[in-house]
């Protein structure tokens, strides 16, 4: 068992250190990271997560709405409430709020999910990440990013409320990373084939993804300066223990499959994504914070992660 878990956690631990070196020996600059970001979000995942739905039975698809539902409400539980006690009580703004609530809710299924998920699971966890992905893609990121675009006015002319939210859930929505498992999803349901030629095409730039993935999280971690304070340790603490004991609890009590509901508490245990750094850089935001808080609960997963696989799939 110990060694399965040092197989399953070995590799993104070490490239996302990698990533994490580069950046910080200026191998790689580690502030303009719009081009891997980019190779991540635009081609390789969305590649990967086409052919993993696409290739998904209907039968299949249509046992991956429990998990949708579920995911989607355990990170708008914990969205809400982080977002409440980071406005209300640390007195952040309602962006930076947004944001720091957006980290915490959100797991780095990309970067930490895809290829631990895979090395428990096999290649059938795609199709979960997938899922999961499409949730909180479709239901926490457009609304962290309408709060931002509500509270923070970039350019010259001033919008007006209905037309920002309009802009933000169009960029949300639109999304490549958000589109490929929607088209996916449309595929499975309908019964349609994309056919060799097309998988063959999409798998090859998607075999990519986990590890330009990890490899980016790291790049990106290693330009944020650390902050160790009150509000970090419970940030961590909140996106690696209460984000998948709430998932537990909420799993078992719905009537949910076992196997769905020990994947859906595993993704959970993830430790929180990258996703609003990146939208903080974009509008100018504290990103420092929201980078200790990724920094805390990675470094916390590598025990977290580890019990949760050794409780959920003991063989």
């Amino acid at each position: 068992m110990t060694y399965a878990i040092f197989l399953a956690l070995a590799p993104v631990f070490f490239v996302m250190f990698l990533g994490y070196g580069a950046g910080r020996l200026h191998i790689v600059d580690n502030y303009h990271v719009d081009g891997f970001n980019a190779l991540v979000m635009n081609f390789a995942l969305p590649a990967s997560l086409f052919v993993a739905t696409a290739s998904a039975s209907r039968v299949e698809m249509f046992a991956q709405a429990s998990l949708f539902a579920t995911f989607g409400l355990v990170m708008l539980a914990m969205f809400l409430a982080w977002y409440s006690f980071a406005h209300l009580v640390s007195k952040a703004s309602k962006a930076d709020a947004s944001l720091q609530a957006l980290t915490i809710a959100f797991p780095n299924l990309a970067g930490v999910g895809l290829p631990m998920i895979s090395a428990v699971l096999g290649p059938t966890g795609t199709v979960p990440i997938a899922t999961a992905l499409a949730a909180g893609s479709i239901i926490v990121s457009p609304l962290s990013l309408i709060i931002v675009e509500l509270n923070v006015q970039k350019g010259a002319v001033a919008e007006s409320r209905s037309k920002r939210i309009a802009k933000a859930l169009w960029h949300a929505l639109t999304k490549p990373v958000v589109l490929a498992p929607a088209l996916g999803i449309l595929f499975s349901l309908s019964g349609l084939a994309t056919g060799r030629v097309i998988d063959s095409c999409l798998i090859l730039i998607g075999q990519s993804a986990p590890g330009v993935a990890l490899f980016l999280t790291g790049l990106v971690l290693s330009s944020q300066a650390f902050r160790m304070n009150w509000i970090v340790v419970c940030a961590a603490w909140m996106a690696d223990i209460v984000r998948p004991l709430l998932m537990a609890a909420i799993a078992f009590g719905l009537p949910l499959s076992a196997e769905t509901a020990k994947i859906a508490i595993l993704l959970a245990a993830v430790p929180s994504g990258f996703f609003g750094i990146l939208f903080a850089v974009n509008y100018r935001l504290d990103s420092a914070a929201t980078g200790s808080m990724v920094i805390a609960s990675t470094a916390m997963s590598v025990v977290t992660m580890a019990i949760a696989i050794v409780v959920l799939f003991p063989q």
